[in-house]
């Protein structure tokens, strides 16, 4: 019989293989079991509400019984094929149905790949090499997207400062880096810079921080008044703001979006999304070997994760269910604020019902160097409280799923008016 092991042992054979102990992702010093509908289990045992859902792709929750099914339906015709297959051919003509920008699509593996091909479809398609990102935003783990993410030191815009050891200087050269929500910095920027811009490349909601009223029609404004195009990273958000993602919710329509995490249905899967015009880049034969974007990949369209991700769509489609998430967060967000108003703490909840968390501030919070200026120690608190509670969530993020349950928000209650009481004695 095979031993069982405890979580701390699972902890020191991780130490042993992996760098710092982990995958990079999350805190390695929790090991996850299991997961079904809205909770996940560590390797001891404890059971946990689940407020990660994965980062993001388990909107519908661990195991939703019909894209398990529509899952292993699919496992014996096959497991991948490096060539098309009807699933992913279907998954493709969904997503243009529901996704504004998009008349054609091309497949990868991960949002950051995904972000990867965008920036490198707009230098094809303009001949220009600048890319302009906003401070704080996350586009992956390219070397372009890991400029001025999680800066540790303030510099002047627009300079761009490497959050990774091994990005050479070349790179910091070709990217611009402006302050998010604020336009008249971006105009004054694309006046001195526009003509050698490829793309703007922004989170529709930043991490957590949404964009003001007309700011991202602004910015759609002044992209093509300089013949930029404009890049929507909606990993996060497409699918989850909307069904059509913040296009359909903000009505503003980029050039070009990337797709991730919810279109997949918890299986590897992204996708690049754009006017044909751009998307034409893809194939040698109507641009030519000079203009010609190679791009492929050994699981892009998986047979698996398409039917996953179908399967999900279906189910986001139903009637009321985007209500339903939305009531959802409004719950979690209100009993949070109330705890902590009660327990005299200053705080406000920076999101939208869909995504949202905590921020241990009085002040407004705009960008990312407003986020800065939050009690960090107050946040690590209240959530390491969380956790104590049975509360599995991102230090910095909440993403509500729809597998939640009345009995989770009555232990979530309890648990946040726990954690919060702890922070103001």
């Amino acid at each position: 019989m095979q031993k069982i092991l405890t979580q701390a042992e699972w902890i020191d054979r991780a130490k042993a293989v992996l760098p710092a102990g982990g995958f990079g992702n999350f805190d390695p010093g929790i090991i996850i079991a299991r997961g079904e509908g809205s909770h996940v289990w560590d390797e001891d045992g404890n059971e946990y509400i689940d407020y990660l859902i994965g980062s993001g792709p388990m909107l519908l929750g661990h195991g939703h019984p019909e894209v398990m099914e529509a899952m292993f339906e699919q496992l014996p015709r096959g497991m991948t094929f490096f060539a098309n297959n009807a699933s992913g051919i279907e998954l493709a003509e969904e997503i243009v149905k529901a996704v504004p920008c998009a008349e054609q699509v091309r497949f990868v593996t991960s949002g950051g790949e995904a972000d990867m091909y965008a920036i490198r479809l707009a230098r094809a398609f303009t001949g220009r090499t600048k890319i302009l990102k906003f401070e704080g935003g996350y586009h992956g783990m390219s070397a372009e997207a890991q400029m001025s993410l999680a800066p540790s030191r303030q510099v002047n815009f627009p300079q761009a400062v490497p959050d990774s050891a091994g990005i050479p200087d070349s790179v910091r050269n070709e990217m611009l880096i402006a302050p998010f929500n604020d336009i008249e910095f971006v105009r004054s920027l694309l006046a001195e810079h526009g003509s050698d811009i490829a793309a703007m490349i922004v989170e529709p909601l930043q991490r957590i921080i949404p964009a003001e009223e007309g700011y991202l029609a602004a910015l759609r404004t002044e992209c093509t008044a300089h013949g930029i195009l404009l890049i929507f990273d909606e990993i996060v958000t497409g699918f989850r703001l909307a069904y059509g993602g913040a296009q359909e919710r903000f009505g503003v329509i980029p050039d070009i979006c990337t797709l991730g995490k919810i279109i997949g249905g918890g299986f590897p899967l992204a996708a690049i999304g754009g006017r044909r015009d751009i998307m034409d880049h893809f194939d040698k034969s109507k641009v030519g070997a000079d203009k010609w974007l190679m791009q492929l990949g050994t699981l892009s369209g998986n047979p698996v994760a398409a039917v996953a991700g179908l399967k999900t769509m279906e189910i986001l489609r139903r009637k009321g269910t985007y209500e339903r998430l939305r009531h959802y967060g409004a719950r979690l967000m209100t009993m949070q604020s109330d705890a902590l108003t009660t327990a005299g703490i200053d705080h406000q909840i920076v999101g939208d019902e869909t995504l949202f968390d905590i921020l241990f501030t009085n002040q407004p919070v705009r960008n990312y160097r407003d986020t800065q200026k939050a009690n960090a120690d107050l946040n690590s608190r209240y959530n390491a409280g969380l956790r104590k509670q049975g509360i599995f969530k991102s230090p910095g993020k909440m993403y509500p799923c729809l597998a939640l349950t009345d009995e989770d928000f009555d232990r979530t209650q309890k648990a946040v008016e726990t954690a919060a009481f702890a922070l103001g004695c």
